[in-house]
Formats: C-alpha cells, sequence, structure tokens
C-alpha cells in the first residue's frame, strides 16, 4: 500500500475521535481540574513500553519513506492510547507538526555504560561516568545555540498537507520542552548519583557554582525563545497530565507567546533521599528564579514531597505537584488542601505482572480518593514510567478501565 494511503487511513480515524462529543467532555474535565473545581479525577496512561505491546501487530509500520514511518508512528501510537488505555486521552482535530527548531548542548557531555534487560525496550539500566570531578568543567560551560529551519518546517507542512491535510489539517506548533526546568537531572548524568550526594554536603560551594551556571544558560536559552517567538501557547498536556486551563492568556497581542502563557515544570528527582531544607537550598531557590512570570507551575515527578509541600509551596503561580507511589498521600493531601493539584502517580509495577491485581488497584486508588476529598483537594491520576506489562497489554486496559470506574464512582 501506497505511503499516502497509509497516512490517510490513520488520519482519517484520529479525525472521527477528534469529532467525538466525549472530546468537549475530556477538555471540561481538563479545565475544571486545573482550575481547582473539579468535575472528577482525570485518569491518563502514557509513556507506555512499545515493544510489549504489538501483540496484533497494529504498531506495525509500514510507511517506506524515513519521515512519513515516523508520523505514522506517532499516528499508531495515538490510536493505540485511544483503543486500548485511553482513560482521559484528549485527541485534538489537527496533526501537531513541532517548528524545526535545534537548541544545542552546554559544552559537556554524559558517558554511561547501559545494560538492557528487555530487548527493544527504550527503558535501560545506565551507569554513569563522573564528568564533575574537575571544577575546571565550569570554564566548558556555555549558552546553547538556537536555530530554526523554517524552510525545513514549511516543506513538511507542505507535504503532509498534500498527503492527508484535507482530513486532519496541519498545525505548526512551537517549542513545548523548553518550559522544563530539571538541572538534577542532567547533573545526575553528568556526575552519578553518590558522587553527586556526596557533593552536595562535601562541596557545597562548587555545585552551587555549577546550579548558577546551568541556571542562567537555561535562562538565557528561555528568553531567546521568547524573543524569537518560537514558543508554544497551545499546550493540551504538561509531561503526561492535563494542562488546559481557562486562567492562561493564550496569544498574546500580535501572536506572540510569553512565559506568561505558560505552563512551567521542574522536578529534582535525584533530591528523593535529602532534607526539605537541602532540597529548598540546592533547587527550589533556583526553580523559583526560573519559573518567576509563568503562569502556572507544575513541581515534581518520581520524588516524595510529602514532607517538603511547605518549600514547594514557594514556588511562584504553583497549581500542581506530582505525588509519587513514595510519597505519603494522606500527608500531602492534608498540607495541599484546596489550592493545589494533587497528581497521584501510582506504582507502574502494578502493571508489570503476568495479571492485573484489581482489587489492589481499587484499594490503591480509592486510599488517594478519600484523602482528598477529606481535604478538599482536587486530585488526577497518572500512570507513566512503564517500563513493562509483564508482555500482557491487557493490563494497561484493564487498569484504565479499573480506575476510570473507580473515580466515577466515587
Amino acid at each position: 500500500m501506497p505511503d499516502r494511503d497509509i497516512l490517510r487511513a490513520l488520519a482519517g480515524r484520529i479525525a472521527e475521535i477528534a469529532a467525538l462529543p466525549v472530546q468537549d467532555e475530556t477538555r471540561a474535565i481538563y479545565r475544571a481540574l486545573n482550575g481547582l473545581h473539579p468535575i472528577r479525577p482525570a485518569v491518563m496512561v502514557d509513556e507506555l513500553p512499545w515493544n510489549q505491546l504489538n501483540a496484533d501487530g497494529e504498531l506495525t509500520l509500514q510507511c517506506e519513506d524515513p519521515y512519513l514511518r515516523a508520523v505514522e508512528d506517532g499516528m499508531r501510537k495515538l490510536l493505540y492510547r485511544f483503543n486500548h488505555c485511553k482513560g482521559d486521552l484528549l485527541i485534538d482535530p489537527f496533526y501537531s507538526l513541532g517548528r524545526s527548531v535545534s537548541i544545542g548542548g552546554i559544552g559537556l557531555k554524559v558517558v554511561e555504560d547501559t545494560l538492557a534487560a528487555d530487548h527493544g525496550n527504550h527503558i535501560v539500566a545506565h551507569q554513569y561516568h563522573d564528568q564533575l570531578s574537575d571544577h575546571a568543567v565550569l570554564d566548558l560551560m556555555h549558552d546553547q545555540e538556537i536555530t530554526v529551519d523554517d524552510e525545513d518546517t514549511e516543506s513538511k507542512r507542505e507535504l503532509l498537507d498534500s498527503l492527508f491535510g484535507d482530513l486532519l489539517p496541519i498545525r505548526v506548533t512551537g517549542v513545548r520542552h523548553g518550559y522544563s526546568f530539571a538541572p538534577w537531572d542532567l547533573i545526575s548524568m553528568l556526575r552519578g548519583v553518590g558522587p553527586l550526594l556526596m557533593s552536595l554536603y562535601d562541596e557545597p560551594e562548587y555545585m552551587h557554582a555549577f546550579m548558577r551556571k546551568i541556571t542562567d544558560i537555561q535562562l538565557k536559552t528561555l528568553a531567546t525563545l521568547e524573543e524569537k517567538n518560537l514558543l508554544e501557547s497551545y499546550i493540551p498536556t504538561i509531561h503526561c497530565t492535563p494542562a488546559l486551563t481557562d486562567e492562561l492568556p493564550g496569544e498574546m497581542p500580535g501572536g506572540r507567546v510569553t512565559r506568561r502563557n505558560l505552563w512551567g515544570r521542574g522536578t529534582a528527582q535525584i533530591f528523593a533521599s535529602v532534607s526539605p531544607a537541602m532540597h529548598d537550598e540546592f533547587d527550589l531557590k533556583y526553580q523559583a528564579e526560573f519559573f518567576k512570570g509563568f503562569g502556572l507551575v507544575y513541581y515534581g515527578c518520581c520524588e516524595p514531597l510529602h514532607d517538603k509541600i511547605d518549600v514547594v509551596k514557594k514556588l511562584p503561580n504553583l497549581r500542581k505537584i506530582s505525588i509519587t507511589p513514595w510519597a505519603d498521600v494522606d500527608m500531602s493531601a492534608d498540607q495541599m488542601g484546596k489550592d493545589y493539584v494533587l497528581s497521584s502517580k501510582p506504582n507502574p509495577a502494578a502493571v508489570a505482572v503476568p495479571v492485573l491485581d484489581e482489587e489492589l488497584l481499587r484499594e490503591d486508588i480509592l486510599k488517594t480518593l478519600h484523602a482528598c476529598k477529606r481535604n478538599g483537594t482536587p486530585c488526577e491520576f497518572i500512570l507513566k514510567d512503564i517500563s513493562g506489562v509483564s508482555y500482557n497489554p491487557k493490563n494497561l486496559t484493564r487498569w484504565a478501565d479499573v480506575v476510570m470506574d473507580t473515580v466515577r464512582n466515587f
């Protein structure tokens, strides 16, 4: 089958789904939740182990052209999520084509050894080589070079428009990944976890110097993206969570997009074991500086924050806090009250078994629902970081069905 016919079939199906009334209902759920007046908790499933899911061949790529294969891959994965674990997945009535913008490095490179236990899975074990033992690396760090190739963007837009634009319009979108500030993720890969944590105690001045430099670099990158009007104002999700809201202004006069239009997202996952005071000193103070002027902020990822809510609250325009399986959900909801969205991250290990334990899953979800109801805390359930499903894709389907049924009937 020609590439054109393959993509048209996929685009046509996406357009049909995008036109369903449930999409407007989903948008309303997103907006109400982020406005702190939820209709009900939102449910999302993302970051799937694709190598374990192609039991029926629906993820098998058929296009010949390399670029169109990438387009096909995105479409097939979107449809897979809708068909098997959609939860509150939002599907828009257009194809998002990211503008061709390249953001260069900062002068340092990650050196690592990896070990894969599951062939074809992008989730692997890492052993990082320390690149920061010599303080002279600070002199190697430099600003990120930003290049824009609008000819490439227009070429791709014309191509896709000619193939399926009559079915699924092409919408060129700006840069979205510039809103994230997670410097300790990078530092942990440049230094290694053990040396990094020891350095916080043994070399605090050096760690602050590194954070000062990387913060300045990323602030300049953000400012450049803003000045060149390369940012994207339409953000339906931010790191797997619902992001639509009535509180951000959309594009400014003249079509400009500034940080005021945006959600920002910050995290310091490697700080799971540091004290609240150290978390505040080495991360949150820099986060507050980076996110000054943003419309709304979402903080956290896999690090437990139940004993750090009071310092996290210092972030400007904070709206959403990630609460992981290793956090105390009762303590978290008690401190968050009605002022923030509790972004619950149920343990992905629940689906990494031959058969999902539905009773245990329901108990886990109900515990969070009760904690949030007691405190009037809006919440969402985001299953992500899924490294495996024991080659049983039905685990994802049942997870989504059980959680949706639980939140709807609570």
